[in-house]
């Protein structure tokens, strides 16, 4: 099977050449070059590749500096201003950027951004118009990005990180699926599709997390594995699992049979994208 990590983010060394926004938790650096070795080292063949919000805002540039160098490997998303007036002139030229296969929106409680806001349904309509999905990080706020999705059922969107706040640093919280409920009425959208990503940080058990498997046994009955994208979210998930950690429990769960796994590992992905590394 092509296994397809619908999520890392790669980023250089916190520089004056490209200095970070903030200085979150990760390693000093995880380049694109590193990234690909770390892929190698687990068997991935591919992935999506989510420009770093929290280091460098709307600045897709390293994205693209990576997926030149790693065409075969890589595909990228970059988020997306509301605030920005021409955010449609924007995504219509990381349309014809090439490795491009999505956008992105921040709507956490963080960001405090109305869901009503216009700008929101002005990336949502240029989403459409170029084909882009619109990847949603919405997770603890859950509700805003359902606003969002239910006023735009022409755009197509992907929530991050199953809409569930996930921890940077262990442990994981009192009651980690408290939002499962939601999760599960949103798969009633059909223009919508979910990352199966950064699960593990969900554990409060010891690798290898044996106790998400009935949360994400949920998750998959409600929303169907066809709309189910595995991920590792590395590497905002760096404190809590390593990328072996993240990856080698969805290789080996006897939980999922061999089709289940490969639509969850990397068919839904290449089918929500629209893109598929290219094997050497």
């Amino acid at each position: 099977m092509t296994i397809i990590d619908s999520q890392v983010h790669a980023y250089e060394a916190n520089t004056p050449k490209r200095p970070w926004h903030n200085v979150p938790n990760w390693p000093p650096h995880v380049t694109g070059d590193e990234m690909v070795a770390a892929m190698d080292r687990v068997g991935v063949d591919g992935a999506i590749f989510i420009s770093a919000f929290s280091l460098y805002q709307y600045d897709g540039s390293y994205a693209v500096e990576v997926q030149k160098a790693h065409p075969r490997r890589m595909a990228i998303v970059k988020p997306v201003d509301p605030d920005d007036p021409a955010v449609a002139d924007v995504i219509a030229d990381w349309k014809r950027t090439p490795g491009t296969v999505g956008i992105r929106i921040i709507l956490t409680k963080e960001a405090k951004r109305d869901p009503n806001h216009p700008g929101l349904d002005r990336i949502a309509r240029a989403a459409a118009k170029h084909d882009f999905p619109v990847n949603v990080l919405c997770w603890g706020n859950l509700d805003a990005g359902t606003a969002v999705i239910d006023r735009n059922a022409d755009t197509r969107f992907i929530i991050d990180h199953l809409g569930i706040l996930q921890p940077r640093t262990p442990p994981a919280p009192p009651q980690p699926w408290a939002e499962l409920p939601k999760v599960l009425d949103l798969a009633k959208r059909k223009n919508v599709v979910i990352k199966v990503s950064g699960a593990c940080t969900l554990s409060k058990e010891p690798y290898p997390f044996a106790d998400i498997w009935d949360p994400l046994a949920r998750v998959f009955e409600a929303w169907g594995f066809e709309r189910c994208l595995w991920g590792t979210d590395w590497t905002r998930a760096y404190a809590v699992v390593n990328y072996e950690q993240a990856v080698e429990p969805f290789l080996k769960a006897d939980r999922l049979s061999d089709s289940e796994r490969a639509m969850l590992m990397g068919g839904a992905c290449a089918k929500a994208y629209r893109w598929s590394p290219k094997k050497s």
